[in-house]
């Protein structure tokens, strides 16, 4: 399978992109928005035996502030309208007059707020993966699914939160047990080379668009909330969420009612990234809703 590495001129910037398949082989391609922000592409390398298996191309990229991208020490950076004009640029500079477009958690508010603000043409079908239409009920769900933790940990971390101090051993120790209970297991040596790689996380962009966690959004996103715009979004849309996930059913729930033509899936042994936790059937349920949606 052809792999193709490049880097796009953003700005004053660069963007890196890795394009998997042959984009002129007839399959409208698979193109991804990894979460964070900041969280790089290399777990979307996941989605390489799925150009494999279907021939199908498949287009990640790092988004500005993260991995092998510019990372700009400029705050003002880390708002949402930069990377909205980031993959503009990117279709535009790759030829992606169609797509099947998938975002992962942050990455799936940068497809609904693409969607709903700017109507870009040739948008095949949404695949929202584990993501949000409201900040303000994410941050809510978090702090229903603590309140299952250890009550030392819900102390830590009601402390944190209280005194803005997110370094104290005891949060950090309880954060990194939400994390991997809610969002992904720690890496091994038998987990997969991509997710082994160093990368270089965009922590400054999450801190700043985001916040300091999962369940304080107190940065430039913190006001986020398209779940009456998701009428707009018209495309067939298939949501994927887990049942550990940190996004919550409820969460899921929420936007599939919301939107007029959309389909769900919840995979009953997954966390915040099923293609990880279930990749073969996540890899299977994709490969089929991209082929009935042709």
């Amino acid at each position: 399978m052809k792999i193709e590495e490049g880097i796009m001129p953003f700005g004053q910037y660069q963007t890196y992109y890795r394009v998997v398949g042959d984009l002129a082989a007839g399959q409208v391609p698979l193109l991804l928005l990894h979460g964070g922000p900041g969280s790089t592409h290399n777990y979307f390398e996941v989605f390489d035996q799925l150009a494999e298996e279907t021939g199908r191309p498949v287009v990640m990229y790092d988004q500005l502030g993260c991995g092998k991208s510019s990372q700009p020490n400029d705050p003002s950076l880390w708002q949402a309208t930069t990377w909205v004009a980031e993959l503009k640029a990117l279709r535009a500079y790759l030829g992606l007059k169609r797509v099947h477009l998938l975002g992962q958690s942050w990455g799936g508010m940068l497809a609904i707020i693409y969607l709903c603000d700017h109507q870009p043409a040739g948008i095949q079908s949404l695949i929202l993966a584990s993501t949000l239409s409201s900040a303000k009920l994410w941050a809510q769900e978090q702090h229903r699914l603590i309140r299952f933790m250890a009550p030392a940990d819900q102390r830590a971390i009601a402390q944190a939160e209280v005194t803005g101090d997110f370094t104290t051993p005891a949060y950090l120790a309880a954060n990194q047990r939400f994390m991997e209970a809610h969002a992904a297991g720690p890496v091994t040596a038998v987990s997969p080379e991509f997710l082994r790689r160093p990368k270089q996380a965009g922590t400054v962009a999450y801190n700043t668009a985001w916040g300091p966690n999962e369940y304080c959004p107190t940065g430039t996103l913190g006001d986020y909330d398209y779940t009456t715009k998701l009428a707009q979004i018209t495309v067939p849309t298939l949501v994927t969420s887990g049942t550990n996930d940190l996004c919550t059913p409820l969460v899921a729930k929420t936007m599939v009612d919301q939107l007029p033509n959309a389909e769900w899936t919840l995979f009953a042994h997954s966390r915040h990234m099923a293609f990880i936790d279930e990749a073969p059937a996540y890899r299977e349920r994709l490969a089929r809703w991209l082929r009935e949606n042709e």
